[in-house]
């Protein structure tokens, strides 16, 4: 008995090939489809109920009435009919399992392997484990031992439903789930062995809920067998448990294969009744017409026959009497001879052309394996025809035994069917030799298809995605950059070789396929189904790969030798760099030293940029020097150097406000020159002024914010209201710029020491009071003025009468111009 391996307890949706053994491994936590478990639960509960209702009892619930392991034990007792070992009638735990233990054990014992499955998982109740363990059962004691022709269990059962129902219209049993959705195979069934019970004419297939509500119905009514099975389960199911419907019809099955054995054996003993009577009939008959044949054959031979049975001893007409019925049995046994080999050369006629066919030669593997179920089909038609010719020498031999007169032609066609025979089974031999030879060479021919495809499809994509990276345009912009591309291909380089014994043994693989049919005379296709990459693609593309490499190492070492180059520039700038940057940085903190020096004399200072000022321009073929690397590196589209910190751009920057700085800077000390003489200002004072300056210029760079001047002014000993800094701001930052340069600062100490005010400047600071109106009011005056100076200003200032004109408004035009024009206002 062939062993039954448990290890999928639950289907998982899959459809084995081959329900009596499963796969070694399984996934605990995977789920089965609801639709499926409920199916199964209802299923095996009611195949259960069926078997322990003889023992009277029965179940509720699959996986809680099995956990101590009792019932289950009955249920092994009733379907095998064989005796468990005495049940442990404790309630602990450990009685529960040494009960469902002891079941396992027998189930075992029946051929049934049993993996990943212990008597714990039943015993806590587990759904998947227990319905497993029920179909495992199932399998063994309802489906196992299902035998139809050289087929068994599911096979066996599947070819039994298709041959009970192959008359009936709408019936196309393929499977065991989606195949009896429309309830017809299951009417079909039972039509086939109790047709009184169903009128299969009137059903309909758009009726499948009735048809199968109907089916289910009668087979609990009449058969015996329990309703398994919900209609509406079925039909709202896309495809129906398939453990589920072959526990339901193998029912069926044992339901009317018994009855058909019991019928069958009553029909043969009825045929041999029946055989035995005809005989004897047609022997008496064949003897009564034969002597009527002998009375009518004429009057001489009448005469003659009956003179001879009347002066005949008693003993000659013992011997007539025997002699008639020899030639009775003679004229029987030649005719039932000719009408024997008469329908064993009809059905033999063709057989020997139909078996020298070499039509498997150019057929697939699939046709090869239909032609092998054909010849298999052939083979079970020829045995059965070695009755009729043992039958048919049978004959023969007693025709020669009982002197038959032509007994010559009936040994010659004997003869002929004879060998005709022998030659049938010989060529049946090869034929199936032939056809297995073909099925194994064509089954090596698509495991090899399988493995080229399954080795072709990601060595094509390695050779694509090769392609890909030796064509792809790199950019690098170090020399670092470069050698990493370089590693990386080395690296790839070195892989080379293995691929290429990918590559050969890919089309040893093909080389194999084309030997197997040249070598074996297989005219069928060479298109590999499961592949659309052919060995001419991969040698097209293998030698574009080989020749993409060394055009790699060429671009790679190019861009390499580029990049020294790059680098040999950015060295060459960087050095260049560091010496024009601090050289800049260093001759413009000498050009504020000396501006801002108080030592020696404005010309001292002159002389002494103009000294900076050659130096500075003597300095420019430095920078044009710079400019041409710098250009070289444009042109090498080099864009960073990470061995400065220096840009043309900051290079040309710091250059051009060198150059500015010290124009600037000799500008302003020839400025301070010519005020100094102008003015009459001591280098004292000028000194004086230059240490008031520098002291307040905190940012030093020469100049002062309106803050920094503030401080100064203060310092100085100015009294300043808002008005009065404004007007100062004026003079001394006419654009409002916020800053105060020396230049500005010592035009207005010069005109502060010369004590120089102008009508222009009063008439400034009043504008400023009146908002830029040509005119002011009083409580502006006394707003912005001191008390004193408002109501002196007030008395003075002659009324308004310009255009736009308020009531009360003071002309301060007239009054700065009398005041600073020493008239008597």
């Amino acid at each position: 008995m062939n062993q039954i391996e448990l290890s999928v307890p639950y289907d998982n949706g899959y459809e084995p090939d081959d329900y009596m053994m499963q796969e070694d491994e399984w996934d605990r936590d995977l789920l089965l489809d609801p639709a499926w478990e409920k199916q199964q639960r209802k299923t095996f509960t009611a195949w259960c109920n069926s078997h322990l209702r003889k023992a009277g009892t029965q179940i509720e619930n699959i996986e809680e009435d099995f956990r101590n392991g009792l019932k289950l034990m009955l249920l092994l007792e009733v379907i095998s009919g064989e005796r468990l070992p005495k049940p442990d009638r404790g309630k602990m735990r450990f009685h529960k399992i040494a009960n469902v233990n002891k079941a396992l054990d027998f189930i075992t014992s029946k051929g049934v392997k049993l993996v990943s499955i212990g008597a714990e998982e039943i015993v806590d109740g587990n759904v998947k484990m227990t319905l497993g363990m029920i179909w495992t059962i199932i399998l063994r004691f309802a489906i196992q031992d299902i035998s139809v022709e050289e087929t068994s269990a599911k096979e066996g059962l599947l070819l039994w439903c298709q041959r009970k129902t192959a008359p009936y219209r709408n019936v196309n049993i393929q499977n065991f789930h989606v195949s009896w959705k429309d309830g017809l195979a299951l009417c079909a069934l039972i039509h086939r062995h109790r047709p009184d019970l169903i009128d299969y004419a009137k059903l309909n297939k758009d009726d499948p809920l009735g048809n199968l509500n109907l089916a289910f119905d009668i087979a609990e009514k009449h058969l015996d067998i329990p309703k398994m099975l919900d209609a509406e389960d079925i039909l709202n199911t896309p495809k129906p448990d398939e453990r589920a419907i072959m526990t339901y019809v193998s029912c069926f099955y044992h339901a009317f294969a018994g009855a058909e054995q019991v019928l069958s054996f009553a029909c043969a003993r009825l045929s041999r009744s029946t055989i035995f009577l005809s005989i004897s009939t047609f022997i008496l008959t064949v003897f009564f017409s034969l002597r009527l044949k002998l009375l009518l054959t004429g009057s001489v031979r009448f005469d003659f026959f009956f003179g001879m049975c009347l002066s005949a001893e008693k003993g000659y007409e013992e011997w007539l009497l025997t002699e008639i019925r020899r030639l009775e049995r003679l004229d029987h046994l030649a005719e039932k001879f000719r009408q024997k080999a008469t329908n064993h050369e009809t059905w033999a006629a063709g057989k020997e052309e139909m078996l020298t066919r070499k039509d498997y030669e150019s057929a697939s593997l699939m046709e090869v394996r239909a032609l092998l179920r054909k010849h298999e089909a052939f083979e079970s038609d020829l045995s059965a025809h070695q009755d009729r010719v043992e039958q048919i020498a049978a004959i023969a031999q007693e025709l020669n035994e009982l002197d038959y007169h032509d007994v010559a032609s009936v040994n010659q066609r004997c003869q002929s069917i004879c060998d005709l025979w022998d030659q049938l089974g010989t060529l049946t031999q090869k034929r199936r030799e032939a056809l297995e030879r073909t099925e194994k060479l064509l089954e090596t021919v698509e495991q090899l298809f399988l493995e080229y495809a399954k080795r072709s499809a990601p060595f094509n994509n390695w050779m694509e995605g090769a392609m890909e990276d030796l064509q792809d345009m790199f950019i690098v912009h170090t020399i670092e950059e470069v050698q990493t591309l370089i590693a990386a291909h080395e690296q790839f380089k070195a892989t080379l070789p293995e691929a290429d014994a990918e590559r050969q043994a890919i089309l040893g693989i093909q080389q194999e396929v084309l030997k197997i049919f040249q070598n074996y005379g297989i005219r069928g296709d060479l298109t590999n189904p499961y592949s659309t990459i052919t060995t001419e693609e991969i040698a097209i593309k293998w030698d574009k790969v080989k020749k993409l490499v060394p055009q790699r190492d060429s671009l790679l070492q190019e861009e390499l030798a580029r990049q020294h180059a790059n680098e040999r520039l950015r060295r060459q700038f960087a050095a260049q760099a560091h010496l024009i940057g601090p050289w800049i940085q260093a001759r413009m903190e000498e050009i504020g030293r000396c501006s801002m020096a108080m030592g020696g004399t404005l010309e001292d200072q002159m002389t002494q940029l103009k000294q900076y000022e050659h130096v500075i321009v003597s300095y420019k073929p430095n920078i044009d020097r710079l400019e041409g690397d710098h250009q070289l590196i444009q042109e090498s589209l080099i864009f960073d150097n990470k061995h400065t910190n220096y840009t043309m751009e900051h290079i040309r920057v710091g250059w051009e406000l060198l150059l500015t700085t010290i124009a600037r800077t000799i500008n302003e000390i020839e400025t301070q020159i010519l005020t100094r003489d102008a003015k009459g200002i001591s280098q004292e004072q000028m000194n004086e002024f230059r240490s008031s300056f520098n002291h307040f210029d905190r940012k030093k760079n020469g100049a002062m914010d309106s803050d920094d001047f503030r401080a100064c002014l203060i310092s100085m000993g100015y009294d300043l209201g808002e008005v009065e800094f404004a007007r100062i701001m004026m003079l001394v930052d006419p654009n409002t710029s916020g800053i105060v340069s020396f230049q500005s600062f010592i035009d207005f100490m010069t005109r502060e020491t010369a004590d120089t005010d102008t009508a222009e400047q009063v008439i400034a600071s009043f504008r400023i009071l009146a908002a830029d109106k040509p005119y002011i009011l009083a409580d502006e005056l006394r707003r912005e003025l001191p008390p004193d100076q408002a109501e002196y200003c007030i008395s003075r200032m002659p009324p308004y009468t310009g255009p736009g004109a308020l009531p009360g408004a003071l002309d301060y035009t007239a009054f700065s111009t009398a005041l600073y024009g020493e008239s008597d206002l």
